[in-house]
């Protein structure tokens, strides 16, 4: 790219982050130090203010910059991934919105411990939630790399390293100084900034082909060096039994894992009542829907304009798709448009990223405070000021963590590696929530299974599988230890996380023989419900 579009982008790329820091310093003003206010922005947010912030949470780098690349890499193939996406988000409207934002306060351990007052379940949930947070977070880091190598130019991994290092940096500093009210309104800015880039950039691509879609579609075909297969199933996934388990597994981990992501579980604790939680969903939703729609248009568009030789010569992830698109519908290389509008998208991508990875590290930071320090640190040593201490420490170190990982998976598209995050929620943090919510006999001993029993298995089927090792494109590409033949744990980890909650479950003492049993359930079956002693 010229020097003219590496400043624009670089000078926009500025002002974001001034003002996003500015909102950070504006909110850190306002704080009292509570955890109510820290982990929950005082419970003062509008369903509508609190929808545009979970699609803003939502609408990762993974959207945005990975999934375009997978459609202009792999066509219908790629499309799955939307549809995975936002199908899941019924599952978190019909099943959990409103019973999470009754029965919790601030994490998800909340949720279980309003049932089972057990230290080893609240800690369980702690490091499954914080797992899943990490693995989040590398995607993220690594969109932001591929972003801003190719704005600068560079290839190798000094830009993408300082790039990842600054990123953890500003997530931390978010999160310390201004806590859930400084992150919602950057996640609410960030969405409309995403929506108004999508926009644009989709008009653009459908006023190219003069609003034919068959024109559009049949371009990318051509242009994607595959021909009609491009539109058909198996580019990607049908290369054999292996590959179509590989798609059942991903289809499995994005419907499901959604409605156990504790970053998204978190922001519905942001709004006074579970009714403007459900609100807040449906705002969601249609923002969201209408993301997705756009994205499939954008990757066909990336197709067909500029040819997925030339994606993938970018970066081989397909990472910088959009941009390079933006690039040539603005007028090409050197023209002022194409300056421009690379640069608006750049600086909206990279938008993207720092919101996102703020909300997730405030939610990481929650559980380890709230439910690791809480459970290991005898009552009459802490205090709610502590606590709120030990979070923004946490996000220091969850931090580190995750410039660390994401410098060892640079090469790998943010999608997928968000797809591996979904399956690990799926797996772990699903089938207890949905056991507590629902199963009156559900015990602490099948909470604890449930956890572990989904976490260990999807943890240690990803680093045994060709993802880690065992291929060219695996993070150590040097190895081969791989045993497991999917990418994709979710097909075996998330039956076992349901099936070793009912084992643990029925392998435990009668129900009516645990003091309060039946009590606990049907206070919290009626809080659930009702509302009725919701924080």
């Amino acid at each position: 790219m010229t020097g003219d579009q590496r400043n624009l982008a670089l000078l926009l790329f500025g002002v974001f982050v001034a003002a996003t820091l500015a909102i950070t310093t504006w909110a850190g003003r306002r704080r009292h130090g509570s955890p109510e206010e820290f982990y929950a922005g005082g419970r003062l947010f509008s369903p509508m203010e609190n929808g545009f912030a979970i699609a803003g949470d939502y609408m990762s780098a993974a959207s945005f910059l990975g999934i375009s690349g997978l459609i202009a890499l792999f066509g219908y193939d790629g499309v799955l991934y939307c549809v995975g996406f936002f199908v899941a988000w019924l599952v978190v409207l019909l099943l959990v919105a409103e019973l999470v934002r009754n029965c919790g306060r601030f994490t998800l351990a909340d949720v279980l411990a309003a049932r089972m007052r057990e230290r080893r379940v609240r800690i369980a949930a702690g490091i499954s939630s914080v797992t899943v947070c990490v693995l989040y977070l590398v995607a993220q880091m690594v969109g932001a790399g591929s972003l801003v190598a190719l704005l600068l130019g560079e290839t190798g991994g000094r830009a993408r390293a300082w790039t990842v290092i600054g990123v953890g940096t500003l997530m931390v500093v978010f999160v310390a100084l201004g806590g859930m009210r400084a992150t919602t309104w950057i996640q609410i800015v960030k969405a409309v900034l995403l929506m108004g880039g999508a926009i644009a950039l989709t008009a653009l691509v459908l006023v190219r082909f003069r609003g034919d879609l068959d024109a559009l579609l049949s371009t990318a075909a051509r242009n994607s060096g595959h021909g009609v297969d491009f539109l058909a199933p198996g580019l990607k996934y049908g290369g054999g039994w292996t590959a179509r388990l590989d798609f059942v597994s991903l289809g499995l981990a994005l419907v499901l894992g959604t409605a156990g992501l504790p970053h998204i579980l978190s922001r519905f604790y942001t709004v006074p009542t579970a009714r403007a939680a459900r609100r807040s969903v449906i705002w969601s939703i249609g923002l969201i829907g209408g993301f997705y729609l756009m994205t499939i248009v954008l990757g066909f568009g990336a197709a067909a304009v500029l040819g997925a030789d030339a994606v993938r010569t970018s970066n081989a992830a397909g990472n910088t798709a959009v941009p390079l698109l933006a690039l040539d519908l603005g007028g090409g290389a050197g023209s002022t448009g194409g300056t421009v509008l690379f640069a608006v998208v750049a600086a909206i991508a990279f938008a993207t990223i720092l919101a996102v990875v703020a909300g997730i590290t405030l939610a990481s930071s929650a559980s380890v405070a709230h439910d690791l320090y809480t459970s290991l640190i005898r009552r009459a040593g802490r205090t709610a000021r502590g606590e709120v201490v030990v979070a923004r420490i946490a996000a220091v170190g969850i931090g580190a963590a995750a410039i660390g990982l994401g410098l060892l998976a640079e090469d790998l598209n943010v999608a997928f590696l968000v797809g591996l995050a979904f399956a690990v929620a799926a797996s772990a943090n699903l089938p207890v929530l949905l056991y507590s919510l629902f199963w009156r006999r559900f015990t602490a001993r099948g909470a604890v299974w449930s956890v572990y029993g989904g976490l260990l298995p999807a943890v240690v089927l990803v680093v045994l599988s060709p993802v880690v090792s065992g291929g060219p494109d695996a993070i150590f590409s040097g190895m081969d230890f791989h045993l497991f033949p999917l990418q994709n744990p979710g097909l075996v980890s998330v039956p076992l996380g349901f099936l070793a909650g009912w084992f643990g479950t029925v392998t435990s003492p009668a129900p009516a023989d645990v003091p309060g049993h039946a009590a606990e359930h049907a206070e919290t079956e009626v809080r659930a419900l009702t509302g009725a002693g919701a924080a």
